[in-house]
């Protein structure tokens, strides 16, 4: 058996002891991970949204004057109600429309009327969607029944988006209660976040907080204020263009901007469809009207997106669309600002890096 002084033994002992306390402090770190991991999401969500919305915040504090938890149950009161209302009414269209179009097929009185020659000249699909619509048209039953197993599976999808989008609604809700919570304590939350970035990345810290809030400003400016801009006025084109559906139209056309695709992608067949119902002027002025909705973030990008924010916007644009390939909607702002920071870091290690050069050739000439 080997022989071990006195001091041989202490080591021994306190690399045990830091050992068990890794393990320990490891064990604990995990289990509240798996505890708190359901609310990431959500919290990060409250995060985004209380910096966001906290311009807005003290404008509402000054109207309450100064008092930071009235504006803020303020703003969680209104944006819940902003959100139930069209939800509920969103919900409960829907549901009369289902059972308006189930009782008018089970009656047999559910009419389609006949398709448009022009359809057929449609590129790639035209002859198909002709010959289905005119089938519809002259027998609804028999077209059903040959689109049977496609119905199926677009119900069960339809069911899965229903049950996914209450999940969605009922965690932005908390999202909401968590972000007012932050800003009735804003100075609190800012204090402490300056302390974990301080801690983190020394006396710089606070610089980057500063700079993840301008960069969750500018993309909810250069994303979603602008995702919502082209969702309001494709809105417009379709409700005085009498699109059917339109409110399903627009909420496609704002994810497809939010996601960084060109809203032309749903316009351009329902452009199509207008040309075979509508008068050939009017069809071509909602056409261009579609075509200047699809194009205007190229123009309102610059205008918006990287405002404020000591960071290309080049820089934020690519985290937010990495970001959101990664992580979904909540990456667009979680990849920006990672992005953001990490340019910056790399910015101040070549700095450090040309410094330090300068300092060694500066070295180097006194020498000689």
């Amino acid at each position: 058996m080997p022989y071990f002084d006195l001091k041989e033994k202490r080591i021994a002992f306190h690399v045990i002891d830091l050992a068990i306390k890794l393990v320990v402090l490891y064990a604990i770190a995990a289990w509240c991970f798996g505890i708190i991991s359901p609310f990431i999401s959500p919290i990060l969500w409250a995060m985004i949204i209380a910096v966001a919305i906290y311009p807005l915040h003290q404008k509402l504090t000054k109207l309450f004057n100064g008092k930071e938890g009235r504006a803020a149950t303020c703003f969680a009161l209104i944006t819940i109600t902003l959100i139930m209302i069209p939800t509920v009414l969103a919900t409960g269209s829907i549901f009369d429309s289902i059972k308006s179009i189930s009782t008018l097929l089970i009656n047999g009185n559910l009419q389609v009327p006949a398709p448009s020659q022009s359809i057929a000249e449609w590129p790639l699909v035209g002859d198909k969607v002709y010959d289905f619509w005119l089938l519809a048209s002259q027998n609804l039953e028999s077209a059903l029944i040959k689109i049977e197993p496609q119905l199926g599976q677009l119900g069960k999808q339809l069911i899965g988006l229903t049950v996914s989008g209450g999940l969605v609604i009922l965690q932005f809700i908390f999202a909401v209660i968590v972000a007012a919570m932050l800003l009735a304590h804003s100075k609190s939350a800012q204090s402490a976040a300056k302390q974990i970035a301080n801690r983190l990345a020394g006396e710089q810290g606070h610089n980057y907080v500063a700079l993840a809030a301008a960069t969750i400003k500018s993309v909810a400016q250069g994303v979603l204020g602008i995702a919502c801009i082209q969702a309001i006025f494709a809105a417009l084109g379709l409700v005085i263009m009498g699109v059917p559906f339109a409110g399903v139209w627009t909420l496609i056309v704002l994810f497809l901007a939010i996601v960084q695709l060109p809203p032309i992608l749903i316009l351009g067949p329902i452009i199509a469809y207008v040309f075979s119902v509508s008068p050939g002027t009017e069809a071509v002025i909602f056409a261009v009207w579609c075509v200047i909705v699809s194009g205007s973030d190229t123009f309102l990008k610059p205008l918006l997106l990287g405002r404020g924010v000591d960071v290309p916007m080049i820089v934020i644009l690519m985290g937010a669309i990495g970001g959101m390939l990664m992580s979904g909607i909540i990456g667009l702002f979680v990849g920006a600002v990672v992005l953001s920071v990490g340019y910056k870091l790399l910015l101040e290690w070549l700095s450090h890096y040309k410094s330090e050069s300068e300092k060694i050739a500066s070295l180097s000439e006194i020498e000689k």
